[in-house]
C-alpha cells in the first residue's frame, strides 16, 4: 500500500481520505494537508455558485463492486469507486462548478418494464453510471442529475477528458440534428457548448432510437473536468429546464412505452454502490412506506417546506426546497445555516464547517405535513476525535432563498420521483449493511 504525503501539515488537523484496496485495510495512516474543493448544487437558471472548502482525509477501504442485473424492473446501479485523495478532491471541485444550474443561451427493444442502473459512488461526493450511445454501442459514464434536463456527452475532440468519450464517426446511426439550436450552458467554473445530434441511446435494456442530445466538443473550460471519471450529464428534471427542442430523456422513455410506470427511484448508498431504477423502485433498498409530496413547481424537483427546525429553533430563511442528486451536501439559506453554526459553535475553516460532535443536533424538514429528520450522524461527513466535519453549507440566491436537499438528504431517504403524477415519495433507505444476510 502506498501512502502519499500530499502537503505540509496545516496548523490544525483536517480530515484526509486515504484510499486503499481492501487487502491493505490493516494499514492505518493519517496524512495532513489542505485542498481547495467545491461541491455542486442547482439553483436559478441564470446563476452558478462554486463552493470550496479545505478538507482532510480518512482511511477508506474498498472491494470490488458487483453490478446486479435485473430485467424487471430495469435497475441502474450507481457504482462506488474510491479514488486517490488528490483525484477525489479535484473531482469535487469540478462537480461543484458543473452542478450550478445552467443559464440558457441559445439494440433490440425492451418490453414494458423497468431498468436499474448501478451508480458509482465517488467517495460520497458524486454518483454516476453507464449508458450506451451509437451503433455499435459506446459505453459512457454520466452523472444522473435531477437538477438539469439535458443529455450531453463529450466527443473525441475533447482530448482533455479522462473519461471515455463519444465518437460519432464510429456510429452508423449518428446524424446531425436538423435544428438551428445549440447547447450553451454556463457553470461556476466555465462553459460548455455543443451541437445537437441524433443517435441510439441505451440505458440498460431501455432503447431510444434516433434520440436528440448534445455532443460537446470541448470541456476544457470546465475546471478540472478532464480529471473526472465521468464525461457527460443525463438530466432528469422537468422539460421547462431543458435547453434546445427536446424531448428530455424522461419524456422519451415515457413515450416509448418501455416503462411500467412513469417513475424513477434513487438509492444513494453511504460509501457503497447506489442504484437508479427507471420505471419502478427496488424494495431491497427501501426500509419504510413512502410518504408522498406534490411537486410545487415543474422546473427542478421542487417542494414547499412547512417548517425547518434545528435543535428546537425554527428556521425561517425559505419555504422552498429542491431535491437534487447532483448536489453533494445539504445547502440552505445563509441566515439559516449561520443560525445552525452559531447554535453548535461550528468553526469555519476556509468554507469547511467543523464542530464538536457532542454539540450537533438533528435538523427536521416538515414537508406536506410529514417530518423528515436528519440526525447528527446523517449530517457528519467524517469524524476525528471530538471534531466532526459537517455536510452542510450556505447558498445565497438573491430574492430566491431555498434549501437544496442533496446527497446528504438522499442517503437517508430513498426518493421515488413520479413524473406522471408530479410528486415525490420519500422512504427510509435501507443501509448497505442491512442488505446482507
Amino acid at each position: 500500500c502506498l501512502v502519499q504525503k500530499l502537503g505540509t501539515p496545516p496548523a490544525q488537523p483536517l480530515f484526509i481520505v486515504l484510499v486503499f484496496p481492501h487487502q491493505c485495510c490493516t494499514s492505518q495512516a493519517i496524512v495532513y494537508t489542505t485542498f481547495l474543493c467545491c461541491f455542486p448544487h442547482h439553483f436559478c437558471s441564470a446563476m452558478a455558485i462554486a463552493r470550496g472548502f479545505r478538507a482532510a482525509v480518512i482511511v477508506v477501504c474498498f472491494s470490488a463492486v458487483t453490478t446486479v442485473a435485473s430485467t424487471f424492473p430495469l435497475k441502474v446501479p450507481v457504482t462506488s469507486t474510491h479514488r486517490a485523495a488528490t483525484q477525489h478532491f479535484l473531482e469535487m471541485q469540478s462537480l461543484s462548478t458543473m452542478w450550478g444550474s445552467s443559464s440558457r443561451v441559445g439494440n433490440s427493444a425492451h418490453t414494458s418494464g423497468s431498468q436499474a442502473v448501478v451508480l458509482k459512488n465517488n467517495l460520497n461526493v458524486g454518483y454516476y453510471g453507464s449508458i450506451e450511445v451509437g451503433t455499435p454501442p459506446q459505453t459512457l459514464q454520466v452523472i444522473f442529475d435531477t437538477g438539469s434536463s439535458n443529455l450531453w456527452v463529450p466527443t473525441r475532440q475533447s482530448s482533455d477528458s479522462k473519461a471515455a468519450a463519444y465518437d460519432p464517426k464510429n456510429s452508423s446511426t449518428y446524424s446531425v440534428a436538423q435544428t438551428t439550436s445549440t447547447l450553451s450552458i454556463t457553470y461556476g467554473s466555465g462553459e460548455v457548448q455543443g451541437i445537437f445530434c441524433r443517435d441510439e441511446v441505451h440505458i440498460g435494456k431501455l432503447s431510444l432510437p434516433d434520440y436528440l442530445f448534445a455532443e460537446v466538443r470541448n470541456t476544457s473550460e470546465l475546471s478540472d473536468w478532464g480529471k473526472m471519471p465521468f464525461g457527460g450529464v443525463l438530466g432528469l428534471a422537468w422539460p421547462a429546464l431543458c435547453d434546445g427542442p427536446g424531448p428530455t430523456i424522461l419524456q422519451a422513455l415515457n413515450q416509448s412505452g418501455e416503462l411500467d410506470e412513469p417513475v424513477f427511484g434513487f438509492y444513494l448508498a453511504d460509501d457503497a454502490a447506489g442504484q437508479l431504477v427507471f420505471g419502478g423502485v427496488d424494495p431491497v433498498h427501501i426500509a419504510s412506506p413512502f410518504t408522498w409530496v406534490d411537486v410545487s413547481e415543474k422546473l427542478w424537483w421542487t417542494v414547499t417546506l412547512d417548517q425547518v427546525e434545528f435543535d428546537g429553533q425554527t428556521l425561517t430563511g425559505s419555504k422552498t426546497a429542491i431535491v437534487d442528486s447532483g448536489t453533494s451536501l445539504l445547502a440552505g439559506p445563509k441566515e439559516d445555516i449561520h443560525a445552525i453554526l452559531e447554535i453548535i459553535g461550528a468553526k469555519n475553516m476556509s468554507g469547511l464547517y467543523v464542530a464538536n460532535c457532542q454539540n450537533i443536533s438533528s435538523i427536521d424538514f416538515t414537508i406536506g405535513g410529514s417530518t423528515f429528520s436528519l440526525e447528527p450522524e446523517d449530517l457528519v461527513l467524517q469524524q476525528q476525535g471530538d471534531e466532526c466535519l459537517l455536510g452542510i453549507e450556505e447558498i445565497y440566491i438573491p430574492n430566491n432563498p431555498l434549501w437544496i436537499l442533496g446527497d446528504v438528504f438522499m442517503r437517508k431517504f430513498y426518493v421515488q420521483f413520479d413524473f406522471g403524477n408530479a410528486r415525490m415519495g420519500f422512504a427510509l433507505a435501507r443501509k448497505p449493511s442491512d442488505n446482507w444476510v
